[in-house]
């Protein structure tokens, strides 16, 4: 039978309760409504700011290393643990290019901001490769020290990050005692040192690119060198050695690091790139536009649940028993 004091008790009710959700909804729709707006405040955060050099001597097309299952250049790798970083780097983060060959480091590209640069630094970075270089030999140390001072001429003095098997060809003399230049003020940054444990041969190509062989250990420098400054006779064979073949050089490689006061890390398949990019001695703090939508979305949705929640609660389905 028809009540109608029931039912004007259920509509007082229910003006009661979503009068009492009124704040919550109308708070939910101004959030919403800035949310809609796409506010960037800008607040200081820790992010890589930094110059990614890569080496791009001969020997980092040796094939000992995996990617994705199958045997890979040493550059082939760290290219495509670059590419990976580069597309989880936070937005706010600078990243620039630059190769190493020779004896030098040279820069490509100033350092840019990552989100708006994004298919410029990984179109530069794809065109990175060993028909670049210019000439055959790999001072690492010398490359190493360049690469600081071109940060050091740069405002703000970005990280470097080097990746290099570490393979110095001519090898060094014993004798040899690396310095951290005058001119390359408050170093930081990173050596990432790619390759494998055990010798392999080096591929040899030509100034395009195409593969000719490998190297011969008649046809490099072989250790230990001549103490003498004079050069040798042409005629004068080669010194049995192994400096035709390549490995990781992480002893010198870690000493370079000790001498320079930068990190040191090996790249493996698992390593976590955009996270060791991330790390503290590549990231400054540095003014960031902070995308603030989806923490106003969430809170606008939390208000919308709490001020619908009351009104679910309504005796919609009460059954009147009596008559």
């Amino acid at each position: 039978m028809f009540r109608p004091d029931v039912l004007i008790a259920l509509l007082r009710s229910l003006l009661d309760r979503a009068a009492g959700a009124l704040p919550a909804v109308l708070a939910a729709g101004a959030l919403t409504a800035l949310a809609l707006a796409q506010p960037r405040p800008v607040l200081q955060r820790r992010v890589f700011d930094g110059i990614v050099v890569l080496d791009i001597t001969q020997s980092m097309n040796t094939l000992d290393v995996l990617l994705d299952g199958r045997p890979a250049s040493r550059l082939a790798f760290a290219k495509v643990q670059l590419h990976r970083a580069l597309a989880r780097l936070p937005c706010g983060a600078r990243l620039g290019w630059g190769v190493f060959t020779e004896y030098r480091s040279y820069l490509l590209l100033l350092p840019v901001e990552v989100c708006a640069n994004y298919s410029v630094l990984s179109a530069m970075l794809d065109r990175i490769d060993g028909t670049m270089a210019w000439a055959g030999g790999s001072q690492i140390t010398k490359g190493l020290m360049s690469a600081l001072r071109i940060s050091a001429r740069i405002p703000g003095h970005p990280a470097v990050v080097f990746f290099t098997d570490g393979h110095e060809a001519p090898p060094l003399r014993s004798d040899f005692a690396p310095a951290l230049p005058d001119d390359a003020a408050d170093p930081r940054g990173i050596i990432i040192g790619v390759g494998g444990d055990a010798l392999q041969s080096i591929p040899k190509y030509d100034p395009t690119g195409h593969a000719i062989g490998v190297w011969g250990p008649s046809e490099v420098v072989q250790a230990p060198p001549r103490e003498s400054s004079d050069p040798p006779e042409p005629s004068t064979p080669a010194a049995a050695g192994t400096e035709h073949l390549s490995s990781l050089k992480q002893p010198h490689l870690r000493e370079l690091a000790a001498l320079t006061g930068l990190g040191y890390a090996r790249l493996e398949p698992s390593t976590d790139m955009a996270d060791l990019l991330q790390g503290e001695r590549t990231t400054r703090a540095l003014p960031v536009p902070v995308d603030v939508g989806a923490p106003l979305e969430a809170a606008a949705l939390l208000l919308l649940v709490l001020a619908i929640g009351p009104i679910r609660r309504l005796p919609w389905r009460r059954r009147i028993s009596r008559t």
